[in-house]
This record gives structure tokens, sequence and C-alpha cells, in this order.
């Protein structure tokens, strides 16, 4: 079975084509910064490779490019459309419809654009990935996995907020949390790492967007994002955690309307706010060069880490294993240099040399004195979503 995975995030569109169950790699690729002047596109198959820069404008065109790509006369992987048997979809937000890994249909397409407001820089691109891919590979399955669909294990004392009722039971405002296919698939492998399937984890997924997530024997417990992908820990554009009162000083005393204030907690703060860079390299860069905004983002960024960190240690009794994933989380010796230092009261202590070291796949890099395990797990979003569509599509066919 091939399976074509596309996952649309913000700023670009990962793609991969699979042969399952086998687990196999056909092709693979992204195209980056969507909507600028040097948008980046790489593909990359046994036989060929391409990573160039070309404007690409949205997100349609990105997808529309793809497809070119797949089924490009001299370098493509396909034939034709119809040799892909499914597309499996990342989805940020399916709130609390839906739980599970499911076919997409009008039905599934029409929640996923109403829940677009929790989700404004995410479901959008989301639902376009699924309309060109409708049109593009029309006799393929269309699966939807989503990111909140993990946190769904996550206990009413963690997941409800300290508000009048009526917004719980009649609006379902609740903690949903994302980047669940993320943490799942990086805290299997840390279990199958460990050979411990009760374990209490935290994992830590650093990205443009950030999270952290507490899972004991594999559930999700508590998790850092919460009603919308935009409180929590700093990230490349988003504030994550601020005095809520702030929205109404910037209103009420300052001026700013709501898309306003909208606008500069999701596209104009975090690291970005903070130095003039929303990329984590240029921060640590200058932070080298002396730049005192950098040093002083790079520390906030931490600490607000570490201080999740402690939170869900006392929320789990304890930890086993503390996972770094994602782009800068698997790529950042600095940030995780400055986490794990002076944590030596939970038994998290970094081996320098070992989070210093280039090498690839799981690394474990704590110290040999260390009670917890420290470990990087590079994130494979596309083999989870894969592997997910697969099991919907064999298992409905067994009906």
């Amino acid at each position: 079975m091939k399976i074509l995975v596309l996952n649309s995030g913000s700023s670009s569109v990962k793609y991969q084509l699979f042969l399952m169950p086998e687990q196999k790699v056909i092709c693979s690729g992204v195209i980056d910064r969507i909507g600028q002047l040097d948008s980046s596109i790489k593909f990359n198959s046994t036989e060929f490779k391409i990573d160039e820069q070309i404007k690409i404008a949205n997100h349609k065109e990105a997808l529309d490019y793809i497809v070119k790509l797949l089924l490009d006369h001299n370098n493509g992987v396909i034939t034709s459309v119809e040799e892909i048997d499914a597309v499996g979809h990342r989805v940020v937000h399916g709130g609390n419809d839906f739980k599970d890994t499911i076919e997409i249909n009008k039905n599934v397409k029409n929640t996923i654009e109403e829940l677009s407001v929790l989700a404004p820089l995410h479901n959008p691109p989301n639902l376009k990935g699924i309309s060109v891919a409708e049109a593009a590979f029309s006799k393929a399955k269309q699966v939807a996995v989503f990111d909140t669909a993990f946190h769904q294990t996550i206990p009413e004392v963690a997941h409800k907020y300290a508000i009048p009722n009526v917004f719980f039971d009649d609006h379902k405002i609740r903690l949903y949390g994302f980047h669940g296919t993320s943490h799942k698939y990086v805290s299997e492998k840390a279990v199958n790492f460990l050979g411990k399937k009760n374990s209490k984890i935290i994992s830590i997924h650093l990205g443009n967007g950030c999270s952290i997530t507490a899972i004991k024997n594999g559930r999700s417990i508590d998790h850092s994002l919460g009603f919308a992908p935009v409180n929590g820990l700093i990230m490349g554009t988003r504030s994550g955690d601020i005095d809520h009162s702030l929205i109404f000083y910037l209103v009420n005393t300052l001026g700013y309307n709501l898309d306003e204030v909208d606008n500069i907690l999701q596209r104009e703060s975090g690291m970005l706010g903070l130095t003039g860079f929303s990329d984590l390299r240029d921060i640590e860069s200058e932070a080298e060069k002396g730049d005192k905004a950098c040093k002083v983002a790079l520390a906030m960024n931490a600490y607000r880490i570490k201080k999740y960190i402690g939170g869900y240690i006392a929320s789990m009794n304890g930890l086993d294993c503390l996972i770094f994933t994602a782009g800068i989380g698997e790529n950042s010796a600095m940030i995780r240099e400055l986490v794990c230092s002076d944590m030596e009261t939970f038994g998290i202590k970094l081996d320098i040399e070992k989070n210093r070291a280039k090498t690839s796949g799981i690394r474990d890099i704590s110290h040999i004195e260390a009670q917890v395990r420290i470990l990087v797990i590079p994130t494979n979003e596309e083999l989870e979503i894969a592997m997910q569509t697969y099991k919907l599509i064999k298992n409905k066919s067994q009906v």
C-alpha cells in the first residue's frame, strides 16, 4: 500500500510517500518559507534530489508543486495518481469531536473548518491540504490524524479551566493539547529504548512551535499548550504563557483592537519579539557574539521549560526519562545544556560531551551519575501518521 503523508504547517508543507506496512520511504521532502520570496523546496528519492529556492505564494501552490514532483516524467516516483492508495493528513485541532484517526468525509471537513478559530495558523492549511489531495488523488482514501487526539487522556483536574462551568459544559472550553503525534511517537520510542513499559516521561517538543508533555504509563496526563496552540513555552513567534490581563491593558489602555493583539501574541512575540529573530540558529549565533537580547531570550526560554519540568515531576511523583525532540530539541546542544543545568536535585544531569557530539538516531546524553535518562529522539510525525493511516484502512477492510 502506498500512503502519501502531508503535514501542512503554518509556513511549510512536509511530505513523505511510504510503502506500507514495510515503512519504506519512497520519497520525502519539504516546502518551507511559504509566502516568502525565498521559499525552499526539497525533494529526495533514491534516484533524484532537489534543493532549490523558488517563490511559493501559498499552501495551494506548495501542494500543487508536490503533486507535480511526484508525477514528474523524468524524476517522479509514481506514473499515475491511482498508485496512491491513501493520503494521511496531519490536522492540528480536533477539539472534542475527534479522539481517534478518522477517514475524511464532508462532515469531518466541516468540523475541521469550524475548529479553525482555535488553531488559525494550522487548521486552514491542513484543510487546504485535504482539498488539494482530494482533487489530485480522487480514488485514494483521505485520512485525518489529529494532534489533539493523544491528549484526550489528560484527566479533568488538568484539562479543565477554573472558569464558570457553563463554558466547559456548553462550549467545550478546556485544555486540548497539541503536537500529540510527535509526543506519542517519541514517547513510544523511549519506552522501547528503556525497556520499561510503565515509565514516567517528559517529552519536550521544540520547534517553531513548542510544547511539553507529562506521559505516565504511555498516556498523556498534562501538557503545556491548552485551548489553542499559543500558551505554555516560549515559541518562535508565539508568546507562550502571559498574564491574560495584559490583553485587556493592550486593548483598553494602549488602544489596540483584538485582531491586533491576536497578531502580536501569535506572530510578533516569542523569540522574534525578544530578539528580532525567529530562527533559533540566528539567535544562538548572535548570543555567542555577545548580543544581550539574544542571551536573555535563550535564558528565558530555558527557564520556562524548567518550570514545566518541575511541575510535571510533581504531578507524576517522579521521572524516568526526559526527551528532547523536533528541530530545536534535536539540534540545539545549547538549549539542552541550558535546560538541564542546575537540575541535579531532580536526578537530571547532562553529559556535556555526549550532548555536543554530532550523532544520529536515538542518543542518550545523560551523565553516568544521572538518575533520569536524558534522550534525544528524532521525531517522525510523518511515519506515525502513515502507521495510523495504514492501521485504520486495514482494520476497516477486515470488518
